[in-house]
C-alpha cells in the first residue's frame, strides 16, 4: 500500500500516526511530502508502485492524487466534510484489515476528458471550470453537443462536471445531483444573466464543444488543482475519459453519504459548538 496526504491540514499528523500504526507489519511506502513532513523517506506519487494508496486529507486531496496515478483510491478523511473519502480516523484499522482480505471492491468512475486547441490537458475527477478572468464581467459563451449547436448564453462562467463533480460545485450553482453509476456529463452555467439560462445533462459519449464568443480572457481550473490562462479565441472540448477515478469501497451508500455530508448542518457549524 501507498499513503499519501496533505500536510499542512491541522489534522494531519495525529490522522498520519493512526494510518501508521494500521499499517504496522505491512509492506508500504509514504509518498515524499508526507515522508518529509514525518521524518521519513518515500518516493513521488508517479514512482509509487502500491495496489491501494491511503490519502489523508480530505477531497482536494484525493482530486490531487487521482491527477497522478490510477491506482485505487482510499480515502481516509482529515478535512472538515470528505464527501469523497470512505472513511474516518477511527475506522482505519479495521479497513486495512478488509484490504488485506480482499473483503472490498473497486468503484470506478467516469472521467472528463479536456482537450484546448488540440492539446490534451489533465482529466478531471470532479470537473473543469471556465471562468471570467475579471470580477463582475461576463463573458459570452457558444455551446454545442456533437456538433449541433445547443445553446449562447452570457455568465460568469461555465462547469462541466461529471456524475462525482454533480455534488460539488455544479450542486452549488443549482445542477441536479447524479448517482455516480450514471454514465452522463452536466454543463452548469454560473450565475447567468439570463434567469431561463438552466443546466443541461449530457449523455457521457457526448462531444461537447465550447467557445469565447467576442473573446476574452477567461480561466480554466481543472478539479480546483489545474489552473490555465484562456485568451478566449480557443476551442474546448470535453469528452468522457478513456481513464477512470478508482476508489476503494466498502459499501453502497452513496445517498446514506449524501443525506450525512451534504444535506445535514454544515461541519463548520457543528464545531462551533
Amino acid at each position: 500500500m501507498g499513503v499519501t496526504g496533505t500536510p499542512e491540514l491541522r489534522n494531519f499528523r495525529p490522522v498520519a500516526k493512526k494510518v501508521l500504526d494500521a499499517l504496522k507489519g505491512q509492506d508500504f511506502v509514504l509518498e515524499s511530502r508526507v515522508a518529509k513532513a514525518l521524518g521519513k523517506k518515500g518516493v513521488e506519487l508517479p514512482n509509487m508502485k502500491a495496489d491501494v494508496i491511503i490519502t489523508i486529507g480530505g477531497d482536494g486531496t484525493i482530486l490531487r492524487t487521482l491527477q497522478g496515478t490510477d491506482t485505487p483510491i482510499l480515502g481516509v478523511n482529515a478535512g472538515v466534510l470528505g464527501f469523497l473519502t470512505e472513511v474516518q480516523a477511527d475506522e482505519i484499522g479495521p479497513a486495512v484489515r478488509k484490504i488485506i482480505s480482499g473483503r472490498f471492491r473497486i468503484e470506478e468512475r467516469l472521467k472528463l476528458r479536456t482537450v484546448m486547441d488540440g492539446k490534451r490537458l489533465e482529466d478531471a475527477t470532479n470537473e473543469a471550470v471556465i471562468h471570467t478572468a475579471h470580477i463582475a464581467k461576463m463573458r459570452h459563451f457558444s455551446i454545442s453537443v456533437d456538433g449541433t449547436p445547443a445553446t449562447e448564453m452570457r455568465a460568469d462562467g461555465l462547469i462541466v462536471a461529471t456524475p462525482t463533480g454533480s455534488t460539488c460545485y455544479a450542486m452549488s450553482v443549482g445542477s441536479s445531483i447524479i448517482d455516480p453509476r450514471v454514465e452522463a456529463l452536466v454543463i452548469a452555467p454560473i450565475a447567468p444573466f439570463r434567469l431561463s439560462a438552466r443546466p443541461f445533462v449530457v449523455p457521457a459519449r457526448s462531444k461537447i464543444s465550447i467557445t469565447v464568443e467576442e473573446p476574452r480572457e477567461c480561466i480554466m481550473v481543472i478539479d480546483g488543482q489545474c489552473e490555465y490562462d484562456i485568451k478566449g479565441d480557443e476551442k474546448m472540448v470535453f469528452t468522457a475519459s478513456d481513464k477512470k477515478a478508482r476508489f476503494v469501497s466498502f459499501k453502497n451508500d452513496f445517498y446514506r453519504n449524501l443525506e450525512e455530508k451534504l444535506m445535514a448542518v454544515s461541519p463548520y457549524a457543528v464545531q462551533r459548538h
